[in-house]
């Protein structure tokens, strides 16, 4: 039975049956996520301080400019999870192609691939807001004893075993589900350990926040143009809040918390929407729906769609159930 105030590898242990294919391999790469995040929090905090901040002169595969914390980040999950010889392969937002890894002397018997953005929101470095690293585990599906293919990478969202975020704010917070609701540990920064602060986390049904970037409001499909016209002028205690950070960790943190709808949606500048799939849409959809909540692309939920590449962009719908269902209402009759 969890407890508020129970650290994060006591849960582990105690939840440890839950997870449908309990041998441990799992337990171990949460924890070794949970070091990676510690390390990742270090360097975050003392951004202020040292040459870590600013870009890193590179662009990813995206065509997007990376941060010299994106690569440190990037480059401290890798070696957290290369090292412990737990995962068989691993794609991340921030390479070309994923990565294989063989385990030490046991030939690529490892069961799991992790699939990850491990610095969400890097542009707000500089600028001293919240950051965040999500995460998405798998089993892989082509034999153990083999080299992982990019088949094990490209499985719909509903075959994810577990998935998470870290979210480096005004405290460090580890949220994580396995199929099994959602809980929330907190980083005592003092001792270096996560305590269980938000057990059970769910979704409002319903809220008053929507999270779009109201700057692209031109760009929009008209289901999205109604739907914030309705949030503005015609809702149920109107006018809903306004709220983009521009993490996305942390305006879906932030939705779950208080009630809330977080939207980037396809747009004449991006015809496919701008968020990937597998590495920021399939997590949190998985995470919205341990939550009580729901995730979509306007029309069909996130985890029933099925991958064709690595780095795939879709609209993204996230947040309370009423909410997303009233979004999609709007695009379904437009």
């Amino acid at each position: 039975m969890s407890r508020k105030n129970q650290t994060l590898g006591e849960f582990i242990i105690e939840n440890q049956s839950e997870f449908q294919y309990s041998s441990g391999e799992l337990s171990r790469l949460i924890n070794s996520i949970r070091l990676a995040a510690k390390v990742v929090n270090h360097e975050v905090n003392k951004a202020g301080l040292v040459d870590i901040v600013g870009a890193a002169g590179e662009t990813n595969i995206q065509g997007e400019d990376q941060q010299k914390l994106d690569v440190m980040a990037n480059n401290t999950f890798i070696s957290t999870l290369t090292n412990r010889n737990i995962v068989c392969g691993i794609a991340s937002e921030e390479n070309d192609d994923f990565i294989t890894i063989e385990g030490q002397g046991e030939d690529h018997k490892n069961k799991y691939v992790v699939l990850m953005d491990p610095l969400d929101g890097s542009s707000n470095i500089d600028v001293n807001v919240s950051v965040g690293t999500i995460f998405s585990i798998y089993r892989r599906v082509t034999p153990p004893g083999s080299p992982v293919t990019l088949e094990d990478f490209l499985q719909p969202g509903r075959n994810q075993v577990a998935a998470g975020y870290i979210i480096y704010g005004t405290s460090t917070m580890l949220v994580y589900t396995t199929g099994h609701g959602v809980n929330g540990f907190t980083l005592n920064p003092a001792i270096g350990t996560f305590y269980l602060s938000h057990p059970n986390m769910q979704f409002p049904d319903m809220g008053n926040i929507y999270s779009v970037n109201e700057g692209n409001y031109n760009h929009f499909p008209n289901g999205v143009k109604k739907y914030i016209k309705y949030c503005q002028e015609e809702a149920e205690n109107r006018p809903y809040t306004s709220r983009y950070i521009g993490s996305l960790v942390s305006d879906i943190h932030r939705n779950m918390i208080k009630g809330g709808i977080y939207i980037y949606p396809k747009s004449s500048k991006a015809m496919n929407g701008k968020l990937r799939l597998l590495y920021e849409c399939n997590p949190m959809a998985f995470i919205a729906e341990q939550a009580g909540g729901k995730a979509s692309d306007g029309f069909t939920p996130i985890l029933d769609l099925k991958p064709t590449e690595l780095h795939e962009r879709v609209p993204f719908f996230c947040g309370s159930r009423l909410m997303v269902e009233k979004a999609e209402s709007f695009m379904s009759n437009s």
